[in-house]
């Protein structure tokens, strides 16, 4: 059976993957987008020296000279080739950014989206004393602790590391949990803390709303873009380089998600099972959780799904519809019969 220490380690090892999948699956994603565009949509002859596409320009006596001893589709793959020498830099440099600063702003960045307030043990002494005493049981240092105010049922933990992590729950889930399960729920955030979970999902957050927003500023400026051939040719190459962000980051991205974990949710109820040596607890806050889990201030933030410890989104969204397809969190009921058959152990 696999540690603690041997989660801790396959979640650093997954999160250099995702750190690496992310350029490579982009260039590879927007290069085909790009030479599909290249091939069917910008005409031949708008493809040629002296365009705006390429850029350059030979004179000879003061007029335009345009190469024509070229093999066919050479300007093409040269245009083409040119062009992702700009794109793909550019936008690996301001995804590097965005990753920086969300790694170490992210949780603030994300608390702050959600409304979350914080708390202390002067004004929550009971919630603070069942933080910190499961905190004890594992050995983390106690992080900090915010209410949402929403009256769902909802539970995450976000941070870069245990000494740097932070724990928010829904004014719901703390009135109509019993102690017991909801001593399960905040095991459960902890067991993601230890696991380095938080650290995962943070870089995989701030991926998929990298590339959803640029890709958002690439199609309003394509739309946006002038008359003329030239213009129109700036204008494609927005408008293709925006929906190629947008697909990425709603349906590419997700499965990368997917593929460097799928069994986190299993692993962090067993923990919190074993902590507090009640997984019927535990399963009694879930079935709880599943009739009422959609918080409202998540809907504008929906790329944090992942982060919950229940989808927070309404089916109706687009991208609960699209991710649902690729769901890193298994379903409730397999959750709830996990643990169940754990609970005949003890």
């Amino acid at each position: 059976m696999a540690t603690t220490y041997d989660h801790i380690s396959q979640n650093k090892r997954r999160t250099v993957l995702l750190v690496l999948l992310f350029p490579i699956t982009f260039a590879l994603f927007t290069w085909v987008a790009f030479s599909l565009l290249f091939t069917f949509v910008i005409p031949q002859e708008n493809v040629r020296p002296g365009s705006s596409v390429q850029g350059y320009y030979d004179t000879m006596g003061g007029d335009d000279y345009h190469v024509t001893s070229r093999a066919p589709g050479a300007d093409r793959v040269s245009t083409l080739n040119g062009l992702m020498l700009i794109i793909l830099p550019v936008c690996w440099g301001l995804a590097m950014i965005w990753v920086l600063v969300s790694y170490y702003a992210g949780d603030r960045l994300i608390l702050s989206g959600t409304g979350a307030i914080p708390i202390s043990k002067q004004d929550q002494p009971e919630i603070y004393n069942l933080v910190e005493n499961l905190c004890i049981s594992r050995g983390l240092p106690v992080p900090k602790i915010y209410i949402i105010n929403d009256d769902s049922l909802n539970a995450f933990a976000t941070g870069r590391d245990p000494q740097h992590a932070s724990v928010a729950l829904t004014k719901g889930i703390v009135q109509k949990l019993e102690r017991a399960e909801l001593e399960g729920v905040v095991a459960h955030e902890l067991a993601h803390v230890e696991n380095r979970d938080i650290r995962l999902m943070l870089i995989t957050v701030a991926g998929i709303s990298f590339f959803t927003f640029l890709g958002e500023i690439c199609f309003r400026l394509g739309l946006s873009s002038g008359r003329g051939r030239d213009k129109n040719n700036a204008g494609l190459i927005f408008l293709v380089l925006g929906l190629t962000c947008m697909i990425y980051g709603y349906v590419v991205a997700p499965l990368i998600r997917l593929a460097v974990s799928r069994t986190r949710e299993y692993q962090a109820d067993a923990t919190a099972a074993l902590t507090t040596r009640n997984p019927a607890a535990l399963a009694s806050a879930l079935r709880k959780i599943s009739s009422d889990s959609v918080v409202e201030s998540l809907e504008a933030h929906p790329s944090m799904a992942a982060m919950c410890i229940a989808v927070p989104l309404k089916k109706s969204s687009l991208f609960a519809s699209l991710s649902g397809l690729w769901d890193t969190h298994p379903p409730i009921q397999a959750r709830i019969d996990a643990l169940t058959e754990m609970d005949r152990g003890f």
